[in-house]
């Protein structure tokens, strides 16, 4: 249930009323009964008070507020009929409900100032539940169609007691609301008293919002007195083919108010109204601001407005150089790229490839080329609304250098007998290249020419690894002797069969 603000008497009968309906449960004896009766006077004087406090406000209104400014009263005052209107037309329907079950509870005893049949327990659920016309479910459902509706004209500020929600289960026992206030056990009086309450929420929460509504009309009124032309545009970077827009309009400020200015949880310094934001840019990035200004006004309330979001980029001073004549990708090894783009987050990006595949994110991507040629890398960004291109580069394709055998680590030349006698194999690689490219001896053949003797061999060798004839003849060298490696077939990472030239040794 919603709080609203109430008078301490009207939180007293509102609890009082709770209380009573507890003790219902209990017994229902003459004093519970006075109670009740009792309870549904005092609701009746606050309801007219209530009104009486209403009436003011309108009088006060039209005599003063609409008299010296008619042109911006009168959608003040028109709301504030509209909740009247509606407070009334609940209430209309409540006193119709009062007088059906004060009717068949044989009206007012002069005597007891109670009905004749109080303490009866069929009358409210056979009328209002039971019976076709579903009474109570009416009821609620103008109570929260007037309680939305009156929210609505106080733009949700207003907080008030009327509603009609399920209480709270008791002792296990659930209860509807129709069923708490008018169903099985709750004698007649309790029934009317409750329809006294409900009239009280009513006028109650008539008040709140007229109140409110009427206090509109206290609200601060900006003097705009400095006029100046602006224009915002979302960018102050644009790509070619990109069409540059800008807003361009005219701005009225107050520069005599003082607003309080705040971004970031700083407030900033404010001059004739005017208040400037400026930051440092130390780090690279998209940032986003949102300013706060907040304007007293007459009757002490702040009321608070938001700029739209703001959006900046920082980014780092750079020069690209490119050397147009080694624009090279090599068939079968990852080809590093980095792609950027000044004033465009790498985030914001696209890269693509005809004729090589790319891979990767934010500025740093790989691509892969199967056959020589040339490749073209194609990049792209989101701008705005629209992917623009960016531009396109064309690389060559070419397969990875021969590469060169050895033994030893080591591509011919003298060696001692000890050092190629110990090895076992035969490598491939390349000097000074920019990438990790693994070439495989698929096959190859040795020769061995010792001093004075017919030469040994030749031996075949595969998958660069030394055959046991290969391993038994280097074991007899000695110095003077020759080693020859030919006939040497590797395979690179592009899966193509390549001869490597021979290399040979002289052993001392």
């Amino acid at each position: 249930m919603a709080a609203g603000k109430q008078t301490p008497r009207q939180r007293m009968m509102g609890i009082l009323y709770l209380v009573l309906l507890g003790l219902v449960a209990l017994n229902v004896s003459d004093s519970v009964l006075d109670a009740f009766r009792n309870l549904a006077t005092s609701l009746g004087t606050s309801t007219q008070n209530t009104q009486t406090t209403i009436d003011n406000m309108f009088s006060a209104f039209k005599a003063t507020k609409l008299k010296d400014e008619p042109e911006r009263a009168k959608p003040i005052l028109g709301r504030a009929e509209q909740a009247s209107q509606l407070a009334n037309s609940l209430t209309g329907y409540i006193d119709s409900l009062q007088q059906l079950l004060e009717n068949e509870g044989g009206g007012y005893n002069e005597s007891t100032g109670d009905l004749q049949k109080r303490d009866n327990l069929s009358i409210s659920p056979r009328l209002m539940i039971k019976d076709n016309e579903k009474r109570a479910e009416k009821l609620r459902a103008r109570i929260s169609d007037t309680r939305t509706r009156l929210q609505e004209l106080s733009n949700n500020e207003v907080g008030f007691s009327l509603d009609a929600q399920d209480p709270p289960a008791r002792g296990g026992i659930k209860k509807s609301w129709e069923q708490a206030n008018f169903g099985d056990g709750i004698p007649l009086t309790a029934a009317v008293t409750a329809l006294e309450k409900i009239r009280a929420d009513v006028k109650n929460a008539e008040a709140a919002v007229v109140k409110h509504v009427f206090g509109e009309m206290d609200m601060a009124i900006v003097n705009l007195d400095r006029f100046a032309a602006v224009a915002v545009a979302p960018s102050s970077y644009i790509i070619q083919g990109q069409p540059y827009t800008a807003k361009v309009f005219l701005t009225a400020y107050d520069s005599k108010s003082n607003p309080e200015i705040i971004i970031g949880g700083s407030p900033l310094p404010v001059v004739d109204g005017q208040a400037t934001y400026t930051v440092n840019t130390s780090r690279e990035g998209v940032f986003d601001w949102t300013g706060t200004i907040r304007v007293q006004q007459t009757d002490g309330t702040v009321k608070e407005y938001q700029t739209a979001p703001q959006t900046y980029q920082v980014a780092r001073p750079s020069a690209v150089v490119s050397p147009d004549a080694m624009n090279v990708l090599y068939i079968g090894v990852d080809n590093p790229i980095s792609v950027s783009a000044p004033g465009i987050p790498k985030e914001s990006l696209a890269v693509s490839g005809q004729g090589a595949t790319v891979a990767g994110s934010a500025g740093k991507y790989v691509a892969r080329v199967t056959q020589p040629g040339t490749a073209r890398i194609s990049v792209s960004a989101r701008i705005g609304e629209q992917t623009q291109s960016l531009g396109t580069t064309e690389f060559r394709v070419k397969r990875i250098p021969a590469p060169q055998a050895r033994v030893a680590g080591r591509s011919g030349g003298t060696v001692a007998a000890a050092q190629i006698r110990g090895q076992n194999r035969i490598f491939a690689g390349l000097e000074d290249f920019e990438f990790d490219a693994k070439f495989n001896i698929s096959r190859f053949s040795m020769l061995v020419q010792k001093p004075r003797v017919d030469p040994m061999g030749p031996y075949q060798g595969t998958n660069g690894t030394f055959s046991g004839p290969m391993q038994n003849a280097l074991s007899t060298i000695s110095p003077g002797s020759f080693v020859f490696f030919y006939n040497i077939i590797a395979v690179g990472p592009d899966g193509l069969q390549q001869e490597l030239d021979p290399i040979s040794f002289r052993v001392n």
